[in-house]
């Protein structure tokens, strides 16, 4: 039995077996996933000129969306058990090529074949833990979830930056990648009964799943309210390195402990973030608030011209906490309208990530050809003044 204490109130929580193991999961493939996240950019500079790094990130986000927009029916024919563990393969293979510093054009080739599978896996985690959520306590229980996943996300940064020894161990970080990564496929495979459910998916193709979005002002809202999120969050792991290691200065060793502080609120502050959603707030305060934040955070990091690694992690934590914020909320108001057999939805709710991603490495790749890589913060955040709206058309759940 889980107990949380809030505001004088007792809420009891209990966890399935099932939930404890899909928790173990997410902690692991998090491990496997951010350990090459804020490198692979500094990794491909070492191949190509830094104003091609963005065309690499484009490229994997062109290819992740439509891989994403097929997956549906691939789960649905093969089930999501079988389809992750095909994809975890690949994924491993991916990365062991990475390992092996290969050539520019198989360097961008298997780099793409990273990027789509490590998306995918992370949809097939979407309906492993949304097969044993009920909807009274989906904030709770995709706080829970979210929280080992950005535990996983803060012991990564600071790893893998003392595998990187004067810029020439990138390789060993995919390497580790791929040992955890099959770390994960044996906790799925050898718990097969206990996270695998069989569910019924409505067979629901991608034009109509689109119309729903568009139809329904919530889901639309918090899809666009996602790729706001996966716009800043494309800066925060291709730019923003790059920034503080290249003009600013920082050495990898401090960056690495920088970026794993600055992860720091995603698990402060989505447990209670999912409680106030499901008791008392709804969704809404809390993603606008997340929102407010980012934008302010795009134009510190425009205006602060400080070497002082305290100004730039405080920077970076107080970003995190808005971020913090959106993820909760949106994964708590997506889930409370949708289950585990509307897989085309969560399909395509996950092509967010590609496409904010797509979005902000093109502007990355146009910017940067003008411009040094400062003054694309400060265009993101005059972006972002849009992503007021669709918080606004959100219909809270309170």
């Amino acid at each position: 039995m889980y107990r949380f204490h809030l505001f004088g109130k007792i809420s009891n929580f209990k966890i399935k077996k099932s939930l404890v193991i899909l928790y173990l999961a997410g902690f692991v493939l998090a491990l496997s996933s951010a350990f090459p996240a804020y490198i692979n950019s500094s990794f491909i500079e070492n191949f190509v000129d830094t104003r091609m790094v963005g065309l690499f990130f484009v490229a994997a986000n062109i290819a992740t969306f439509f891989a994403m927009l097929f997956f549906p029916a691939i789960i649905r024919k093969f089930s999501n058990l079988l389809s992750s563990k095909l994809v975890m393969l690949l994924n491993i293979a991916s990365l062991m090529v990475l390992m092996m510093s290969p050539t520019p054009f198989w360097l961008f080739v298997f780099f793409i074949g990273m990027w789509i599978t490590s998306n995918l896996l992370w949809i097939n985690m979407d309906l492993f833990v949304e097969s044993f959520t009920d909807n009274s306590s989906t904030g709770k229980t995709r706080a829970i979830y979210f929280t080992f996943m950005n535990l996983g996300w803060i012991f990564s940064p600071m790893l893998a930056s003392k595998l990187v020894v004067g810029n020439d161990h990138y390789n060993l970080v995919y390497l580790v990648s791929a040992i955890l990564l099959l770390f994960f496929y044996f906790v799925i495979v050898f718990n097969e009964k206990r996270v695998s459910r069989v569910v019924a998916y409505n067979k629901m193709n991608i034009w109509q799943t689109i119309i729903d979005f568009w139809k329904n002002p919530s889901l639309k809202g918090v899809y666009f309210v996602s790729f706001f999120l996966n716009l800043f969050f494309n800066s925060a792991v291709v730019f923003i390195p790059i920034y503080l290691h290249n003009v600013i200065g920082f050495d990898w060793s401090v960056l690495g402990v920088v970026f794993s502080v600055m992860l720091i609120p995603f698990v402060l502050f989505e447990i209670p973030a999912g409680f106030l959603a499901d008791k008392y707030l709804g969704e809404k305060e809390l993603m606008f608030s997340g929102l407010l934040i980012l934008m302010i955070s795009l134009l510190l990091f425009f205006f602060v011209k400080s070497s002082s690694v305290f100004v730039w992690g405080g920077i970076l934590f107080f970003s995190r906490i808005g971020a913090a914020l959106i993820e909760s909320m949106r994964e708590s108001r997506f889930f409370k309208i949708v289950d585990a057999e509307n897989v085309s939805h969560i399909n395509f709710l996950r092509t967010s990530y590609p496409l904010g991603y797509l979005v902000g490495s093109g502007l990355g790749v146009l910017i940067l050809s003008f411009y040094e890589v400062q003054y694309l913060f400060l265009f993101l955040a005059a972006i972002f003044l849009f992503s007021f709206y669709f918080v606004y058309i959100i219909k809270d759940s309170k």
